[in-house]
């Protein structure tokens, strides 16, 4: 079945970027010209979605006003002869279609994906997390997608974690079956280095069967009150195969400040309109 709909979890505070983020939503926060999110949602449309389920909160309504048509901006656009940043602004807008549901407490990934159940419905669909950043050619999630309609299970993105950084991450146990791709035995999150099962870190990027709802629904709420993600895959994991991959590309941690800086520079520097004139800028600076 065409995996047609994704999942972006924007629900919550951004407490790491304060005090900008009183205001701006940190999906908001800009990659050289864009929304951080925008990046996500432009994979998600490369990759064939055709509907993006935004989990949001209280607060957070500038998102839908960032996707939204500009009706007024777009006549002053036209009237000043401004033709590409018109054609931006209406790229925006006509990427994909665009639903909101609210999550009503924070109460952790898993519960945010359950939040989005009834926009889902029975057919399997994407979840892309926006502070997962990811640079490839083809995109991460096509690659998901490839491997999806490969095997026909849940299929999740994996890195390499190398030392003690494995601690902060979902790790699978994993079985090789092809280059990059793993037939998942087990999820331990957060494990301590000396118990971790391999290097292969969970990272924002997922394709689930619908089962995954029922899943959720009997993971119990970890020490925080937080249902995990993880722990649902776990669930899931006994009636039905999971694979993992190893995606190629590059992935920026956006959901924080240093992260989003290297980003921007980065990205700032592959461009064309923007890479000389920066790299020029960076080199004077760094002499």
């Amino acid at each position: 079945m065409k995996v047609r709909k994704a999942v972006i979890p924007a629900a919550g505070m951004g407490t790491r970027f304060l005090p900008v983020t009183k205001a701006v939503p940190k999906e908001l926060l800009p990659l050289v010209d864009r929304a951080a999110m925008q990046y996500v949602v432009e994979e998600a449309a490369a990759a064939g979605i055709e509907e993006v389920i935004v989990v949001t909160a209280r607060g957070k309504e500038a998102l839908a006003d960032y996707f939204d048509k500009h009706a007024e901006l777009e006549s002053l656009l036209a009237a000043r002869g401004d033709n590409d940043r018109l054609a931006q602004v209406r790229r925006t807008s006509e990427l994909v279609q665009m639903e909101y549901v609210r999550q009503p407490e924070q109460l952790g990934l898993g519960h945010a994906v359950a939040c989005a159940a009834r926009v889902v419905g029975s057919e399997p669909f994407a979840v892309i997390l926006p502070d997962d950043i990811i640079a490839a050619e083809p995109g991460a999630l096509t690659q998901l997608l490839e491997v999806f309609e490969r095997y026909g299970s849940s299929v999740i993105a994996v890195e390499e974690v190398d030392g003690p950084a494995i601690q902060s991450y979902g790790v699978i146990d994993p079985e090789p079956v092809s280059d990059g791709v793993y037939r998942v035995r087990g999820t331990v999150e957060k494990p301590a280095l000396a118990d971790a099962p391999s290097n292969l870190g969970i990272v924002g990027r997922y394709v689930l069967t619908p089962q995954i709802f029922d899943a959720l629904a009997e993971v119990k709420e970890g020490a925080i009150g937080e249902l995990q993600l993880t722990d649902g895959l776990a669930i899931l994991l006994k009636d039905q195969d999971i694979y993992a991959l190893r995606f190629q590309g590059t992935r920026y941690d956006v959901g924080n400040p240093m992260g989003l800086l290297r980003a921007s520079v980065e990205m700032a520097l592959r461009r064309e309109d923007t890479g000389p004139a920066f790299e020029e800028f960076l080199r004077r600076l760094l002499a």
